[in-house]
Parts: structure tokens; C-alpha cells; sequence
């Protein structure tokens, strides 16, 4: 079911009939016979650009919105759909097979209507499965399976990318690199290199601490989203700026910033508070957080802060929302900021994105536990949980022979094909064909269990001293035989399993919900024998002694070493 909200300007095209031209406060966005079609109104992406509006949903398909008769036409090319992006010229379709077709005047100035594949263009026929790809307003770049980058369309400013004129490229060593218009100092390289044509990829010195999570450009000014780690294994994500003030778009008032800066705001310093998603449109900004803020800075001209007025904003400022449909699972929102509209809306969690998931239910990164060596002895730590689900132990040493004999790009292209289920190298994809479809059976009803649109049959539910505490079943079955034979069985009554835990200390209980996520158990844990009492009564109860390896046997090792 859709749940969308759209703030800003409403007039090239009309996105919501019988509004005002500027909507500055968060309203409902509601399709054209959206009850008709409701099953296949699962969002996935939006684009936008000034004279065009496009959604993409989970089924492939997509409907665009034109400027044109204020009417909404589909485009003609709408099955197996992976990624769609319009700018100021130009309009680029990705298809889940990895081909990309896309139309106008930098692409096709004889008939910029015409859609080519331009995927095909590329010299190497082995490198023509696309991956990725991102729309500047004059140009267009493909990240292909083997990780090479290709650009095409206007190069005026030796840019060749995302945004107007610039262009940034992270590479898998968390190396930044940009280039094209930095006459702004949008691209971070100091106060030296302002006002003048990057025309190669120059590397961005002065880096923030951390990971690099995302960067998005703006028209003079550039944010980025950097996550940091501290002692206790906790990210904690932060958001930095550069470039030109004059637009409102660096979060901070009357200061050009030639590198990037931190974003300082009090609404962002709540400890139990992160960023969960963030979106840089022509000049605003918005930033949702984990605790279900949604905040926002930069021009609002239109309304598309959603402040209910259209005055800009120099720093951060908190927006009211009205009740979220699925407000108890913020995480699964998302936020797009077009040139001068904006929109938040509900994504189902996406299964090739699994990983990824399972790490923002419980804030840990520890799921990295089995080690793969290459033919050149290089290690690849691979994601346990989610082996355990697609692999079982034959067929992971199976794999283990397989990467053995791979380099470390083949290996990882490997494995983000079982990741993810999606044919990423054919030529790869043909040799673990075999392992991966043994458990396609399995594969398909556990999405069905994560996808369910009834969310209430999602979790398996403990009550504790009156109190009830989900458990994915998603995580269940992956940690444990028998609890896959339950919720995967034909037979097996599918409404919710309540199991009673009121006779287990606070202690014990959160060790046995950190082991159900992690498999592991925190080193700051103080182990006595009572705990191992409890314990044992307790997952006997629970039906995970049957796990591997054994809470018990971890508890008692434990227990010995502190004693």
C-alpha cells in the first residue's frame, strides 16, 4: 500500500489536481486509481526534474508525470525496470538485466524523443552489464559489474557526471575523487582550487573521519554522509558540507566552506538519534533521523521544506509530519528532494538489500564471521547470517573451492550475486548457478515471510512481565534448523508463537537477544553460574538448544576464563 507525502512546487507538472501551485506543508500524494491498483503501488525510487515527475515501483514498472496537458502517461518501456533518473536534458533507464537506455538532446540530439541503448556503446562487449547509474543535467555516468566507470553527453565543464556541472567518484578504498565546475568550491579541494575547470579526477584531500556513506550534490554546493564508529562499536552518522552559502544549501549561515564541514545542529546530538537517510535537492536539503525527526535546511521558495511557509532556512530546522502509516518502522522510509519539491514515502524493505537490514535491527556490523581465501591468499570475510539462509555446509565448502581459485574482484562479485540474488557476471553466475538454486524453494518462501503485507505475521513475539518484544522471524530461521522447519513448513499454523520469559533476570534476557542477533556474547558481560541456569532452562523453553554453536557451551567457556 502507497504511503507518500509531497511538499513544494505542484506546477511543472501537476503532481496533486486541485491543490495550490505551492504546498508547503507534508500532504498525502495519492496515485489516479490507486485502489485499483494497489498492489502495484509499492514505491521504489523517484526522479524528478522541472518538467517531469517519476515513480518507480517494486514490480518494474513506472508512471511518469509531464509538464505537458498536465496529464500523467506511462512510459512505453515499463517491464523489469531497476533504476530510472530524468535531469534538466536528459531521461536513463536501467533494466535489471544490467542494460541502460536512455533519451535526449546530449544523448540523441537528432530526435531527443528516441530511446538507444547506450549501454551497447560501450567498446568492451564484456563490459556492458550496467550496475548503476547516475543523471547530471547534461551527461550521464554507467558503473558497469566489473566496477569500470563510462561517461556520456556534454562535457562543458570536463564533468561528465552527477548534478550541473560536477561530478564525484568513490571508489571501494574510500578514496574521493571529483571533477568539472568548482567555481563554488563545491568539490571540497580548499580554498586553493576555487574558481576554476577540474578537468581530471583529482582526489579530495581532507577527508572526515569515518566511512563515507553517501555524497549528493547540489547546484553550488555539495553534502556528504560520513559514519563514524566510537569505542563501543556504535556508529554514530554525521553530515557534512561545501561550497557556496548564497543558496542556503551548506546548513550553516553566511560562510562559504571550501572543505567539507560538519553540519552542527542540537537536532542532531540525541545519542539514541542517527541519520537513516538524507536527500539534496537544487538548493534544500532534508534528513530523517532514526527517532523519527525529519529535518530540513536551504531554499524553500516553493514551499519544499514543508514548513507551511516558504521562507528559506540557513540551518537545520525540525518539519512536522503528520502521522506516519508505518511510523514504527521509520527505517523503511525514504526522502527525495527534486529541484523544488520534495517527497517521503514508504519503501517495503527490499530482500536484496537483507544485509543491510539485519545490520539496522540491532546496530552491529559483526556479521562478517566466515573467512574465504583467494587464489592469491587474499581473505574475504563473508556475511554468516546470511549464508546460513541461502547455503547449507556442503554447499559452502563447495564455495570455498570456488573462491580459491577466483581473484579477489571475481570473489566479491560472487558473493554479492548470493547477496543479492541478481545476475551481476554471467560468466561467474554460470559456475554457482548450481549452489544458489538448490535452495530457491527456501529462497522464496522466506521472502514471502519478510515482504508479507500483513505486518503483524512478520515477527514471533516473547511477553516479558507484561511486556512484548519482537522477534523477526526472518532472524529466527536463520539462527536456528528447527525454527526454519516451523515457519517454513506447509502445514505449520503461521499466527504468531507467544512464549512466555517472565522468570528470566533482565540480564540473562538481554544476553539470550543479543546471542539471537549476533551469535555472540559481549565481552562486558559478567557471567555467573545463575545466569547459566537460567540460561539453559530458558532456551530449552525457547527451542534453541538445538543452535549452532550452543549458548551454553559459549556461557560456560566464559565463565571458566573470567574465573
Amino acid at each position: 500500500m502507497n504511503d507518500c507525502l509531497f511538499f513544494g512546487e505542484n506546477e511543472t507538472p501537476i503532481l496533486i489536481k486541485n491543490e495550490s501551485n505551492k504546498i508547503t506543508k507534508p500532504i498525502q500524494f495519492k496515485f489516479e486509481n490507486e485502489n485499483e491498483n494497489e498492489n502495484e503501488k509499492q514505491i521504489k525510487q523517484i526522479s524528478s526534474n522541472l518538467f517531469s515527475t517519476i515513480f518507480l515501483f517494486e514490480n518494474g514498472k513506472v508512471i511518469e508525470y509531464l509538464n505537458e496537458n498536465n496529464s500523467n502517461q506511462k512510459i512505453q518501456i515499463e517491464e523489469n525496470i531497476q533504476k530510472v533518473t530524468v535531469s534538466w536534458r536528459n531521461e536513463t533507464i536501467l533494466t535489471k538485466e544490467g542494460n541502460v537506455i536512455a533519451k535526449g538532446k546530449d544523448i540523441n540530439p537528432n530526435n531527443s524523443n528516441e530511446f538507444i541503448n547506450i549501454s551497447s556503446l560501450i567498446e568492451d562487449k564484456n563490459d556492458r552489464i550496467i550496475q548503476d547509474i547516475v543523471t547530471g543535467d547534461s551527461s550521464i555516468y554507467l558503473l558497469t559489474s566489473n566496477q569500470n566507470a563510462y561517461g556520456i553527453g556534454s562535457n562543458d565543464y570536463s564533468q561528465l557526471g552527477n548534478s550541473s556541472q560536477f561530478v564525484f567518484l568513490l571508489n571501494s578504498n574510500q578514496e574521493l575523487f571529483g571533477s568539472g565546475y568548482n567555481y563554488s568550491s563545491q568539490l571540497g579541494l580548499g580554498e586553493s582550487r576555487k574558481e576554476e575547470k577540474i578537468q581530471k579526477l583529482t582526489k579530495i584531500q581532507n577527508i572526515p573521519k569515518g566511512k563515507i556513506i553517501d555524497i549528493q550534490c547540489g547546484y553550488t554546493h555539495s553534502v556528504m554522509l560520513i559514519e563514524e564508529e566510537n569505542e563501543n562499536q556504535k556508529s554514530k552518522r554525521k553530515l557534512y558540507s561545501c561550497g557556496d552559502f548564497s543558496y542556503n544549501g551548506l546548513g550553516k549561515e553566511d560562510e562559504n566552506t571550501y572543505e567539507f564541514t560538519e553540519i552542527k545542529s542540537s537536532l542532531f546530538e540525541e545519542n539514541d538519534d542517527n541519520i537513516l537517510d538524507f536527500s539534496v535537492g537544487d538548493a534544500h536539503t532534508l534528513i530523517l533521523t532514526s527517532n523519527s525527526k525529519l529535518i530540513g535546511f536551504g531554499d524553500n521558495d516553493y514551499g519544499q521544506l514543508g514548513t507551511g511557509d516558504t521562507n528559506d532556512q540557513s540551518i537545520p530546522i525540525q518539519i512536522e509530519l503528520p502521522k506516519l502509516r508505518f511510523n514504527e518502522e521509520i527505517s523503511n522510509y525514504h526522502i527525495y528532494c527534486g529541484y523544488f519539491n520534495s517527497f517521503l514515502y514508504y519503501s517495503s524493505p527490499s530482500f536484496s538489500n537483507l544485509e543491510e537490514d539485519l545490520i539496522k535491527l540491532f546496530e552491529r556490523k559483526e556479521f562478517c564471521d566466515i573467512s574465504f581465501k583467494t587464489e592469491n591468499g587474499e581473505i574475504i570475510e563473508a556475511h554468516k547470517l546470511i549464508l546460513k539462509y541461502r547455503l547449507n555446509q556442503n554447499e559452502i565448502e563447495k564455495l570455498k573451492e570456488i573462491i580459491s581459485k577466483k581473484s579477489i574482484k571475481e570473489s566479491n562479485q560472487i558473493f554479492e550475486m548470493i547477496y543479492s540474488n541478481r545476475i551481476i557476471n554471467p560468466k561467474l553466475y554460470s559456475e554457482i548457478k548450481e549452489i544458489i538454486n538448490s535452495n530457491e524453494k527456501i529462497e522464496e518462501t522466506m521472502k514471502r515471510i519478510y515482504l508479507n503485507e500483513n505486518e503483524n505475521e512478520k515477527d514471533f513475539i516473547i511477553e516479558r512481565k507484561e511486556k512484548q518484544y519482537k522477534f523477526p522471524k526472518l532472524i529466527l530461521i536463520m539462527r536456528s534448523e528447527l525454527y526454519r522447519g516451523m515457519f517454513l513448513s506447509v502445514t505449520e499454523d503461521k499466527s504468531n508463537k507467544v512464549t512466555d520469559y517472565s522468570e528470566l533476570s533482565n540480564k540473562s534476557f538481554q544476553i539470550l537477544e543479543y546471542w539471537i542477533y549476533s551469535n555472540k556474547i559481549k565481552d562486558d558481560i559478567q557471567i555467573t553460574q545463575e545466569i547459566i541456569n537460567e540460561l539453559e532452562t530458558g532456551i530449552d523453553y525457547f527451542q534453541l538448544n538445538q543452535t549452532n554453536p550452543n549458548l551454553i557451551d559459549l556461557l560456560i567457556k566464559k565463565f571458566n576464563n573470567q574465573n
